[in-house]
């Protein structure tokens, strides 16, 4: 793969409300080190060369203390609070980029912290797939039927499963493309409107195809007690 300079978007400024838990989850211990950790080392250990990490107003300094330096990301370039929503977020991580000198000719990856799984090869086909396509999104094809649901909770429609699939993170772009993309979003309220992932910002301001890359079903997001069990498995036996 010819390597082009990319940045790295690294999310973990959410409040994390549903693992009913007073440590916020990037920093929950999952096989001895903190949850955040896992995904900081994968983007560490991969080509691209700078991470900006996006976190709370109110973190940054444990961020720097306990992530950064404890082991020693040198990757790591600023580490900058995020906003009320997650496209806030990634907004100023893309701002921040800018800032140190990203522009034309240059590809971003934008990662969720509470996906400790990512791995070396998800990482790769999304750098591969950005500088073919300038859009891609890691997923997997879905596993389950889906049922669209009325508003009064009846199965209205059935989607067939053959072209749905589960979308994950990372997520690759042009940098020029995706920040224009969100410059346009983030100028009118009423784009930002049920905005949930960084592929569908491309989609309804950039108008371009997002090229869905092979991620891997492990690559999953922690969200609930429940998941940290399954993960701390997960990473056993990964390292087993």
């Amino acid at each position: 793969m010819e390597e082009k300079r990319t940045g790295v978007i690294l999310l973990a400024a959410g409040r994390g409300t549903r693992m009913h838990s007073k440590v916020q989850k990037q920093y929950m211990l999952l096989n001895g080190h903190p949850l955040l950790y896992y995904a900081a080392i994968a983007f560490e250990k991969s080509p691209a060369q700078d991470i900006i990490l996006v976190t709370g107003e109110f973190e940054i300094e444990a961020c720097r203390r306990d992530i950064a330096k404890k082991y020693g990301f040198n990757k790591i370039k600023r580490i900058i609070p995020g906003g009320a929503e997650r496209y806030h977020s990634v907004y100023e991580g893309l701002k921040e980029l800018k800032s140190i000198g990203y522009g034309e000719g240059d590809y971003v990856l934008i990662h969720d912290g509470a996906r400790p799984l990512v791995d070396d090869g998800i990482i790769r086909r999304v750098m591969e797939d950005a500088y073919t396509y300038n859009a891609c999104a890691a997923g997997m094809p879905s596993k389950d039927t889906i049922k669209q649901a009325d508003r009064d909770g009846f199965a209205e429609t059935t989607p067939d499963r053959r072209f749905l699939w589960n979308i994950q993170t990372p997520q690759g772009f042009s940098f020029p493309l995706i920040m224009a993309a969100y410059e346009k979003m983030m100028s009118c309220k009423e784009y930002q409107q049920g905005v949930t992932d960084d592929a569908m910002v491309a989609e309804r301001m950039a108008g371009c195809r997002v090229k869905l890359t092979e991620g891997a079903y492990q690559n999953m997001k922690v969200t609930t007690p429940e998941d940290i069990t399954i993960a701390e498995a997960l990473l056993h036996s990964r390292l087993s």
